[in-house]
């Protein structure tokens, strides 16, 4: 291995290593704030007990109503206790994951159908620029050989029949004799 092939395989390692950090702080910060997130909703579904607790005290909750109420709210804060925990952060990562994933995939078919509307467009623009240029090479074809037949008619109509510069022999005799 030569110094060059050295400092090259450093260099790319020094690239890839930033990246890993990079990759690595995204992640970090993505875990603090869904254990954030957690005890966010940890606190609501605790917040939500108590409440459900003082409603049923007050009697606005009947005994089925607070029932029900608290463990909806019980299983609120378990659920963000569970985000505050590593299996929740994964969890969590995971999703996002495949949410990055879903959107990437609809990014995707996004250029490419743009890409495609360009193309045709493209497509669709040069197929009537040929289309015009060939109506107008014919439109001049057909010009050109109207001016020609005009012209032989006009010329024909002028010159007496029996003065053709092409002759058949004995024509010429016909012609005197008042047969044409």
């Amino acid at each position: 291995m030569s110094f060059r092939e050295i400092a090259v395989t450093v260099r790319c390692v020094n690239r890839a290593s930033a990246e890993f950090s990079r990759i690595q702080t995204d992640a970090e910060a993505l875990a603090t704030r869904v254990k954030s997130l957690g005890a966010a909703i940890a606190g609501l579904g605790a917040t939500g007990t108590a409440i459900g607790h003082i409603a049923h005290q007050f009697g606005i909750l009947n005994d089925e109503q607070a029932k029900v109420f608290n463990s909806a709210m019980m299983v609120v804060t378990v659920m963000g206790m569970f985000m505050r925990t590593s299996w929740g952060v994964a969890v969590a990562q995971k999703v996002y994951s495949a949410a990055c994933a879903i959107a990437t995939a609809a990014q995707n078919a996004l250029n490419i159908s743009y890409a495609t509307f360009l193309a045709l467009t493209g497509v669709g623009i040069a197929v009537i620029v040929a289309a015009a240029a060939a109506m107008l090479s014919f439109a001049n074809s057909m010009n050109s050989a109207t001016a020609s037949i005009q012209s032989f008619n006009e010329a024909a109509t002028e010159a007496p029949s029996h003065v053709r510069s092409i002759q058949r022999a004995g024509e010429a005799e016909l012609y005197r004799q008042g047969v044409e």
